[in-house]
């Protein structure tokens, strides 16, 4: 399985962790597995992201299949990053950056232009490349947070999944109180990695996740992966409850919450830029996780997101990204991968 988490050295603080079976976990030093040093079951994903992407992708391609680079070509590729939902500020910073670098190359070719804007994409989406590191703090707490319908829940699934087979105790906090559905959704992840899972009927799910995190220190738990319940933007009490849950796991771990991820929805294309920033305001993020990306059209929205992480202090990290349901269907999102698979 490939493996994508990086492991940090716990700080001289803490207590000192069990040891890591390999290969399972990168060592705490080594940069994130490149492409090309990936096994047979990457190989396995880019297809899959390749076909995920194509209905993004294709009227993308179909530009550059031309012969000729003149103003009609740039026209064209215009209006397909603006129907992939890239947005008209990301569009045309990706267009000037495509003129320039086809004046610096002398490119005379099409196929050559579009190798030029992969290389554009790829720049533009690295600053979102990151891999999700653990082991600094025992327990390292996760608050997972998204709207309705984003694949939160199942998202949490599949992390628990690859941390429990790189020899993580997780432990799930289901601090979503007012979904029966969703605490039975959680729980039947938990019992299919074998994980422990804090739950109650009803109740505040500030007070579940302080009681998962506390358990979790007790137990000597490595990771506390806290789902919450979805809504919208708009909910202002809604989200000031999510505020409270972060507060109060502060309470319980000094420093927790260590992670903050948003799971989005890559159907919603440029909404998905107004979501993060929203809740980004509220609650500090520190990563994404883009599900959903097979058979959607909107997929640029990513090229957006990019340009307004570049005018963050701190870049925001796409952690993982999705094409599937299956587990092996989330993977850690690699800038030139997804722009090659975008464009292939």
């Amino acid at each position: 399985m490939f493996s994508f988490f990086r492991k940090k050295p716990a700080a001289p603080a803490e207590p000192a962790m069990a040891p890591l079976p390999a290969p399972e976990l990168s060592p705490p030093a080594a940069p994130a597995v490149a492409a090309a040093e990936a096994p047979a079951e990457r190989a396995g994903w880019l297809s899959r992201l390749r076909q995920g992407l194509r209905r993004t992708g294709s009227s993308i391609a179909q530009v550059f299949t031309g012969t000729k680079i003149d103003d009609a070509l740039y026209e064209e590729l215009e209006s397909a990053l603006l129907m992939a939902d890239a947005g008209v500020p990301a569009t045309a910073y990706l267009l000037d950056d495509l003129k320039r670098r086809v004046k610096d190359a002398k490119a005379i070719d099409p196929a050559a232009v579009k190798a030029l804007l992969a290389d554009g994409l790829s720049e533009l989406l690295a600053p979102l490349q990151r891999p999700l590191e653990i082991g600094a703090q025992r327990p390292t707490v996760i608050m997972v947070v998204g709207v309705n319908g984003a694949g939160k829940t199942t998202s949490i699934g599949k992390l628990t999944r690859h941390l429990a087979d790189g020899g993580q105790k997780v432990l799930l906090a289901a601090a979503d109180t007012f979904r029966a559905a969703a605490r039975a959704q959680l729980a039947v992840w938990a019992d299919r990695n074998r994980v422990e899972i804090v739950a109650q009927e009803g109740g505040d799910p500030a007070a579940v996740t302080f009681d998962a995190v506390v358990a979790g220190k007790a137990r000597g738990c490595d990771v506390v992966i806290a789902d919450t319940a979805g809504r919208l933007t708009t909910q202002a009490h809604l989200m000031e409850e999510l505020k409270k849950i972060r507060r109060t796991i502060g309470k319980a771990q000094e420093g927790a919450p260590h992670e903050v991820l948003l799971v989005v929805d890559g159907n919603t294309g440029q909404n998905a830029l107004a979501q993060v920033q929203a809740f980004d305001a509220a609650l500090q993020l520190t990563g994404l996780v883009i599900t959903k990306l097979d058979g959607t059209a909107k997929g640029g929205a990513i090229a957006a997101l990019a340009l307004w992480a570049r005018a963050r202090p701190q870049p925001l990290p796409v952690y993982f990204i999705g094409v599937g349901e299956k587990l092996e269907d989330l993977q850690t999102f690699d800038a030139r991968e997804f722009a090659r698979a975008l464009l292939d």
